[in-house]
């Protein structure tokens, strides 16, 4: 070969290797999976075709087979850093029960992605729904009981166990819950509310520190795996253990589901499966401006509404772009995940304003396609109840919009019953107005009814408040339209001013504690008190429907009485009084819209009045003589 020929040569094929260099992926890796969400469907479901997120490592170029009857894949898309992967599997009517792996291939390799079928729970029992004819008891599943120390600090997430730190994990879980629905069937409850099980941080946060100390998400408002239980708190199966139990006892389960954010350490705070994932990135986002009220006002420009619900809560809590239609698509199965999953009867939805209604209506139209009886109770914390009524379904609001959320907590009742019950004047004006303002509910009947949470103080620990007027309250909560709600510690009167003390130890219900208030022999004779109080309520709740049904009517109302009915038809009807005043009160009170006439008697069953006779209506009237700062229930006999 001549020289010059050889060296034209030898530079073509140095030209063309760098050509075919330059065309090649950087990488040389073969696909990895790190996860497949959802891990498993039904057969049978109404959702036919599943949208998977598989989260991995070169995944780029990547094709996907299948190589199992009855489940098809579709054309993957992915991400363009190679880290996820989108695909839809359709299953067939006569699809098998078992494991469907997927065959992941790139030009590098190929890899398994784990995916199975499972039969549908049986719905005799499970996805029931709630109602005013029940009663919901709020736990904080790590300061309710300690089931199980051997989770107190698993090795996944070493170092958070800390029952001397306020911020820290104290050891409560599934098995602590499961072993005390023994004690919240006799209390009366019918359905538990548990707050976030999602998994958590598996660190503490040295970047914010409170009282001292670094967060920790013990709460479970800040999830990295929404398809994983924290394991602090036990195993799925664990909890699906405790769902069967509670159900075996009577008692329904509410899942406390968080669609807005995720914590600030989910891996798609670093990479996100599509870019408007996430509303900004951690070093390019907006704060949320907490301005809910803005988004009931018509006549708001949409750029005034952004940093509500775009907005990263606090600063640092990822906000979801329900938007961007492949989130929507997520959150979507993945609600219908856990609820098919675990047997869940009713769904919390945290902070559901700073999501748009649009993607609610999309969201409660899917869950309720698949669990019909399923009951959605939305998190509004304002305490104006033209916003509450925003965002309960029933009716379109005037963006043409009906969210579908069958109800939502009653925060105006709420802050309206801490000014009437506590404080230095106390004064039952407040709720009486708040009550006014029920026609602007699609339901008012079923609106939660509460008096603490655990993102507000307990009663006991409001300025004012004693055990008497604890009582009163109680009685209020428990006999005004709506659901009551007892939040873990209220049976009891047990006291916490805001976050984090407000989430002390049920007394009882964790090692080295100095007594056992699950048990009268460990509690003090006020506990005591309003322990048999509550479950006097519970008592009567269940044995009165009008009490549970009937309509609201008002019929005496001053700064420091109130007295109304429950009326329901072909039931007996049942009048309350409350007495604030520090004196005696004698009440004379006209009840022709009881349905009542002269000769009916009224009995009293809470024992407050100053006699314990029947009460006889004379004159189409009834006298009621009430002892300071008391309540009584009247039931027509």
């Amino acid at each position: 070969m001549p020289p010059l020929f050889r060296i034209v040569f030898f530079r073509f094929l140095l030209a063309l290797v760098a050509s075919i260099a330059f065309r090649l992926p950087l990488y040389a890796d073969p696909p990895a999976v790190e996860k497949v969400e959802p891990p498993h469907w039904w057969i049978g479901s109404s959702m036919r075709s599943v949208r998977l997120l598989v989260r991995g490592s070169h995944l780029n170029g990547a094709q996907v087979r299948k190589n199992s009857a009855g489940v098809s894949a579709g054309k993957a898309k992915v991400s363009a850093d190679g880290r996820y992967l989108f695909i839809d599997l359709t299953i067939a009517s006569n699809a098998t029960i078992g494991e469907h792996p997927l065959i992941i291939q790139t030009v590098e390799g190929q890899t398994t992605a784990p995916f199975r079928l499972e039969e549908s729970l049986p719905r005799a029992g499970r996805f029931q729904g709630f109602s005013a004819d029940d009663v919901i008891y709020l736990a904080l599943p790590d300061r309710f009981s300690d089931g199980d120390s051997g989770n107190n600090d698993p090795a996944k997430s070493r170092g958070l166990y800390n029952p001397a730190k306020t911020r820290s994990y104290h050891g409560g879980d599934f098995a602590g819950i499961h072993k005390r629905l023994p004690y919240l069937k006799s209390l009366g409850i019918t359905a538990l509310w548990m707050t976030p099980i999602y998994d958590n941080a598996d660190h503490a946060n040295p970047a914010r520190v409170y009282d001292n100390q670094q967060n920790i998400d013990y709460h479970g408002y800040a999830a990295i795996d929404y398809y994983g239980a924290e394991e602090h708190f036990g195993t799925i199966s664990e909890l699906k253990a405790l769902v069967d139990a509670a159900h075996a006892l009577g008692i329904k389960v509410i899942q406390d589901q968080v669609c807005n954010h995720v914590g600030e350490f989910h891996p798609w705070a670093a990479s996100a499966p599509t870019p408007t994932w996430l509303n900004g990135t951690k070093s390019n986002h907006i704060d949320c401006d907490w301005n809910i009220t803005n988004l009931m006002n018509p006549d708001a420009a949409p750029q005034t509404q952004t940093a509500t619900l775009d907005g990263w809560f606090a600063g640092i809590l990822p906000d979801m772009n329900q938007n961007d239609p492949e989130v929507a698509r997520y959150l979507i199965q993945n609600s219908l995940w856990w609820i098919g999953t675990i047997g869940f009867d009713g769904i919390r939805q945290d902070t559901i304003p700073y999501v748009s209604r649009r993607f609610w209506r999309s969201w409660t139209e899917a869950l309720k396609r698949e669990y019909p009886r399923l009951t959605i109770l939305g998190e509004v914390l304002d305490g104006n109840p033209a916003l509450t009524a925003f965002y309960q379904g029933g009716r379109k609001g005037f963006d043409g919009i009906n969210t579908g959320i069958d109800t939502v907590f009653d925060y105006p009742s709420y802050f309206a019953l801490r000014n009437a019950f506590a404080g230095d004047n106390p004064n039952l004006s407040s709720i009486q107005k708040i009550l006014a303002s029920d026609w602007l509910y699609p339901r008012p009947e079923i609106l939660v009814n509460f008096m603490s949470l655990h993102d507000q103080p307990c009663f006991m620990s409001l300025p004012g408040a004693t055990y008497a007027r604890l009582q009163v309250a109680q009685t209020y909560m428990f006999t005004v339209r709506g659901i009551p709600m007892l939040y873990y510690g209220d049976e009891i009167g047990l006291p916490g001013s805001d976050d984090p003390h407000n989430r002390r130890h049920f007394p009882g219900g964790f090692p080295g504690d100095t007594r056992d208030a699950y048990t009268s022999a460990g509690r003090t004779p006020d506990e005591q008190r309003i322990f048999d109080h509550v479950r006097r309520l519970t008592t009567l709740h269940a044995e009165l429907p009008a009490l549970r049904r009937g309509k609201m009517v008002t019929l005496y109302q001053r700064d420091q009485q109130f007295v109304y009915a429950r009326t329901l038809p072909g039931q007996k009807p049942v009048l309350i009084a409350l007495n604030l005043s520090n004196k005696p009160a004698t009440i004379e009170v006209p009840v022709g819209v009881m349905g009542l006439t002269s000769g009916d008697k009224l009995r009293p069953s809470l024992s407050s009045m100053s006699s314990d006779r029947d009460v006889t209506i004379v004159g189409g009237v009834i006298k009621l003589i009430l002892t300071p700062t008391s309540s009584d229930i009247f039931v027509a006999l």
